[in-house]
């Protein structure tokens, strides 16, 4: 006699609260959290001045951000790809100066840009030259042609300096007017940004950048060109470092051999502080660019709140390394949860 078993009911795990919920996309979208910041200290400070923004002060802060966007969207494809790119103020400072030589020869505008981002370029080039095909570590390459570059910047500067009086009245008005608050300056940062952030999403070459950062060897073994997805990120990295050269001269109307110098660093805590993660294959631009709006806000509140700007660079180190904090605290949660994935798996073969 053959006695079938009751069939055993399986009760579904307890949703999840709402809190926990909200908890997780915080955790997975750190764009939100950084923009939820971004506009609770803008807020309190609107407050705290009233005059804070107003339609010049928002103009203020729109082309503050600019050329950090550009150059922070730029830098966020290669960080994605596991790598970073540390000569990045080097290059805006030569191409805004490339720009500058040649449009106080009596050159045309666009073509001043174009020369530019073309400058930018062929440092991406070779800087994706060594990285991918002379397999050096990332950080020693553009740390070395960091100095190459400022070294030949110097040189070819000296003592000279660019400023308004030797530009095309176009160009300078090209770096301040806009659409009623919105700079044009802004309206194009914006558009670079949404077609790297599509090309990302919507390409293969683009997710390959994301394969790439999440393990090279698991992206070769699988057929991703990986020096090719690695020079491509160096160009469009240099390029966009260019065009922010080209919009830096445009905004401030000045130019020497010094321009740029620094500007890398705050370009990478840009980029992670905006949940691009620094071992690769997870973050976006938008992120990034978020990021860079939030870092050059700081420089905008603190004298409007009244606080002495030296505290800038403190705020920026202590934004980097909470940064750095909830990528680790993320990847150990997201690590935990694909082990718990994993046992449940093999308990459900074995029964």
């Amino acid at each position: 006699m053959t006695v079938t078993a009751p069939p055993v009911r399986e009760h579904p795990a307890p949703e999840p609260t709402a809190g926990r919920r909200l908890i997780d996309k915080v955790f997975k979208a750190r764009e939100l959290a950084v923009a939820g910041v971004l506009l609770v200290m803008l807020l309190a400070t609107q407050v705290s001045n009233s005059e804070f923004l107003s339609e010049q002060g928002v103009k203020d802060l729109l082309l503050n951000a600019t050329i950090l966007v550009l150059v922070a969207t730029g830098q966020a494809v290669v960080v994605i790809t596991r790598n970073v790119d540390l000569s990045v103020g080097s290059v805006l400072g030569i191409s805004a100066f490339a720009a500058g030589d040649y449009l106080q020869g009596g050159g045309n505008s666009l073509v001043a840009v174009v020369y530019a981002v073309a400058v930018g370029a062929l440092f991406g080039v070779l800087n994706g030259a060594l990285v991918s095909l002379g397999k050096v570590p990332a950080l020693v390459v553009t740390l070395g042609t960091l100095y190459v570059v400022r070294g030949i910047d110097s040189i070819w500067v000296g003592s000279q300096q660019i400023v308004a009086a030797d530009l095309p009245d176009s160009f300078v008005d090209f770096g301040h007017d806009g659409l009623w608050i919105v700079p044009y300056l802004a309206l194009l940062a914006v558009a670079v940004l949404l077609c790297v952030g599509y090309y990302l999403r919507s390409y293969r070459s683009g997710r390959d950048m994301y394969a790439l950062g999440s393990s090279p060897e698991a992206a070769n073994l699988a057929g991703v060109p990986v020096r090719k997805r690695v020079m491509t990120a160096y160009v469009l990295c240099g390029a966009l470092a260019g065009l922010a050269g080209a919009l830096y001269l445009a905004r401030f109307g000045n130019v020497d051999s010094g321009t740029g110098t620094g500007y890398e660093l705050t370009v990478v805590s840009a980029v992670v502080v905006g949940g691009v993660a620094f071992t690769g294959g997870s973050g976006t631009v938008y992120g990034a660019a978020l990021g860079a709006l939030l870092l050059t806000s700081i420089n905008s509140v603190l004298p409007a709140i009244g606080v002495s700007s030296v505290w800038v660079t403190a705020i920026n180190g202590v934004l980097l390394l909470l940064a750095i904090a909830v990528d680790r605290i993320v990847a150990l949660r997201v690590a935990a949860v694909l082990r718990k994935q994993a046992a449940q798996m093999r308990s459900a073969r074995h029964a």
